[in-house]
C-alpha cells in the first residue's frame, strides 16, 4: 500500500508497456476459458482498476465479482425474460459471454448527485473498465468489456443488483485464450489529430 501524500516515483520508459498497449485487443467474450485470476491475482486487478482518473476523488463506481453459479443462474433468467419480451434470438445468444469467462467483474457507475458533473463521474467509471482490462493483461489474462442489450433493460440490471440511480459501465470477462485474438480495423489516426499552433 502507497502511503498517503509520499511522492511517486515518475515515469520511465518502457518499450514492454508500449508493445502491451500496440497489441492491445479485446478478447471475444465467449471465448474466454479457464484459467482465470485467482482471488489474490483479482484483488490486485481491482486494485489496479481502481486507480483510473476520478474528478473529486469520488470513487463513483463499484464493482460486482460474478462467478460461474451466479452468472448461470442470472443468465437462466435472462433467457426467459428475453422469451418474454419477445427479443431477438440475438439477444438470448450474447448470453454465452455472460458464461463462458471464469469471471466476470460488473463495473457499476454510482455518480453522486450535486458534486461533480455526472458525465465526468461516468467517464471514470469507464477508465475503471479499461484499467481493468490493462490489469487483467499484466499478470497473462485477456478481457472482454462488454455491454449487450440486458444492460439497458431495467428489470435485467435488478438481477445484478443495480440499484436506482447506477447504471452499468460494463461487464468485465476475464480468462485465457486458447489462441490469438485476430486484429480488428483501426482508425486512419491522420483523420482523428487536429494540431492547434
Amino acid at each position: 500500500m502507497i502511503a498517503l501524500n509520499q511522492p511517486l516515483p515518475l515515469p520511465v520508459a518502457s518499450a514492454e508497456f508500449r508493445r502491451r498497449l500496440a497489441e492491445r485487443r479485446s478478447a471475444p467474450a465467449q471465448a474466454l476459458v479457464a484459467p482465470g485470476p485467482s482471488d489474490t491475482e483479482l484483488d490486485e486487478i481491482l486494485t489496479l482498476g481502481a486507480r483510473s482518473p476520478d474528478h473529486g476523488k469520488l470513487f463513483p463506481w463499484r464493482f460486482v465479482v460474478l462467478g460461474p453459479q451466479s452468472r448461470a443462474d442470472i443468465a437462466e433468467t435472462l433467457a426467459v425474460l428475453a422469451e418474454r419480451q419477445n427479443r431477438p434470438a440475438k439477444d438470448q445468444a450474447v448470453l454465452a459471454k455472460l458464461t463462458a469467462a471464469p469471471i466476470t467483474v460488473l463495473v457499476i457507475s454510482t455518480p453522486v448527485e450535486n458534486a461533480k458533473p455526472i458525465w465526468e463521474q461516468q467517464l471514470s467509471a469507464g477508465a475503471v473498465c479499461m484499467n481493468l482490462e490493462h490489469a487483467a493483461g499484466g499478470f497473462g489474462y485477456s478481457a472482454a468489456w462488454t455491454t449487450d442489450g440486458y444492460t439497458y433493460d431495467a428489470e435485467a440490471a435488478a438481477l445484478f443488483g443495480v440499484r436506482d440511480g447506477e447504471t452499468v459501465a460494463g461487464f468485465i470477462h476475464i480468462g485465457t485464450l486458447t489462441e490469438p485474438p485476430l486484429e480488428r480495423p483501426r482508425p486512419d489516426m491522420a483523420t482523428k489529430i487536429t494540431r492547434l499552433p
